[in-house]
């Protein structure tokens, strides 16, 4: 077998690809694929300078599509991921749920569950179907407290799995 150029990017193509399961932002994935096509201008005999020009372009094509076209797609419509801990949830209100394979009482919060703690109690076990109202987060445990009654300015609506107060 002789050494080919191509085999190189299909190597370096190969580790990213790999390294894409680690990481789940697509960026990886379309370098990936930005270098398999580099590999294939290896094959047809293209030199080094016009190779690495080719996998720049293909790169600068590739990677804005992968994030901003195809990740979407693969994100439930209304979960603002990266804002859990902002304090974006201070205040709303959520259904308790129990955890299958241990018990665990929490809440949900944009898909993950989250072991809670009742702020005036301490108390860590409620049960399920209790609501409560977001306080903060205390590492990964969601300190709760339990809802004041709604005044006639807010109201609530309710869904499956948690209560959000609208103003």
């Amino acid at each position: 077998m002789d050494w080919n150029p191509a085999y190189l990017w299909l190597v370096i193509a190969l580790l990213l690809g790999l390294a894409e399961l680690m990481s789940g932002g697509l960026v990886l994935l379309a370098l990936g694929v930005a270098a398999t096509l580099t590999a294939g201008l290896a094959a047809m005999g293209l030199t080094l300078p016009w190779q690495l020009l080719g996998m720049g372009l293909l790169s600068g094509l590739l990677v804005p599509l992968a994030v901003m076209v195809i990740r979407p797609r693969f994100s439930p419509r209304g979960v603002a991921y990266g804002t859990t801990g902002t304090g974006v949830e201070k205040g709303h209100r959520y259904t308790t749920l129990r955890r299958d394979f241990d018990g665990a009482t929490g809440i949900k919060i944009n898909g993950d569950f989250y072991r809670l703690r009742v702020v005036e109690t301490g108390a860590t076990e409620l049960p399920e179907g209790s609501q409560v109202t977001f306080e903060r987060f205390d590492g990964t445990t969601a300190l709760v407290s339990h809802p004041r009654p709604a005044s006639s300015a807010t109201h609530t609506t309710t869904s499956a799995t948690s209560t959000h107060r609208e103003q």
